[in-house]
């Protein structure tokens, strides 16, 4: 990053430049990047302001999830080959330590046909998130009916899939035609377009037509309107899983709520989550469920892939235009 944005991020914060080389110290990685991820939680990473995670300092390598193949180990447990999940992202490889949080990935899962890149979304961060904030914070069941907002995108086509693999209706909110037939296809019960108009009327008018009062779950990753329709339409007791507000990450308004009164006599619990929070305690509870999901064709993916390191910041910059479908990623 070669400086904060302000509003928007632009091309011009950006810069690519060459990393030195060198011989490893011990406990390190020599690594070669074959896929990145960008996410829109990296926004506010952008900025300097305490965070859950370290702000990226301007002139400073930027970081992010990345696959790569060791060429290079004087880490134990880990030899020229592996191949391996790590946040050592946004350069086309180079030297990693623990800080890295270097994994291999389950050479099982790979030798039956799972493809590296998986671990970026569905088997990954992406996935990871859906799985735990529908499930694990939202208490998500059988019977309930869920609303879900960015629905085509990477975190929430995995809740639609997730939550209709347990047996609830979902209605999914999407941008455009091709997202929300995309949206469709992928099992939910109604798909919005929140381009075509007020979300509140629309979401509504999917609850009328499936015969359902209103909404038990709200997974959210969008905020502002979509966030105060929900409130707006919630049953008694309703949870809402609060995982990213991507309408409101660069132009820093407050966020207008006409229906937040109701949490109290509906008694809403909404909770905001972060991934690693529980990640560790259920990984190997979310491994077996997601990937017998994945197994069985319950649960898809598309990918969005843009070629090429100098391709990250068009690709990043894509996740606030709505450029993707399902996951974004960078192949090198």
């Amino acid at each position: 990053m070669s400086s904060r944005p302000i509003g928007l991020p632009t091309l011009d914060n950006f810069a690519l430049r060459a990393l030195p080389d060198g011989p490893l110290d011990a406990d390190q990685l020599r690594v070669r990047n074959l896929w990145l991820s960008v996410d829109p939680y990296m926004r506010g990473r952008m900025n300097d302001a305490k965070s859950y995670a370290a702000s990226f300092q301007i002139d400073q390598p930027m970081t992010g999830g990345a696959i790569g193949e060791v060429l290079e180990s004087t880490m134990d447990g880990f030899v020229p080959g592996d191949l391996i999940l790590h946040m050592g992202g946004w350069r086309d490889g180079g030297i990693i330590g623990l800080d890295m949080m270097p994994n291999k990935l389950p050479a099982e899962l790979l030798a039956g046909g799972m493809s590296p890149q998986t671990f970026l979304h569905n088997m990954g961060l992406t996935g990871g998130t859906a799985w735990i904030g529908l499930l694990r914070v939202a208490a998500a069941k059988p019977g309930d009916t869920v609303f879900v907002s960015a629905a085509a995108g990477a975190v929430g086509s995995a809740v639609v899939q997730i939550a209709k693999a347990r047996e609830m209706t979902v209605i999914g909110s999407a941008g455009g035609a091709q997202k929300c037939a995309w949206v469709s296809n992928l099992g939910a019960d109604a798909v919005i377009d929140y381009k075509a108009g007020p979300v509140l009327p629309q979401l509504a008018a999917a609850l009328e037509k499936l015969g359902k009062p209103g909404i038990d779950v709200y997974f959210d990753n969008v905020g502002g309107e979509h966030l105060d329709a929900a409130f707006a339409v919630a049953n008694d007791f309703a949870r809402f899983a609060i995982c990213g507000m991507i309408d409101v990450y660069n132009d820093g308004k407050p966020q207008e709520m006409k229906y937040i009164i109701r949490s109290i006599p509906a008694r809403i619990r909404m909770e905001g989550f972060i991934y690693t929070d529980q990640f560790i305690e259920c990984m190997e509870e979310f491994y077996a469920d997601m990937g017998g999901l994945i197994a069985s064709g319950a649960v898809t993916i598309r990918e969005t892939v843009h070629d090429g390191i100098e391709a990250a910041p068009e690709a990043f910059l894509g996740l606030f235009s709505g450029a993707n479908i399902g996951k974004m990623l960078v192949r090198l």
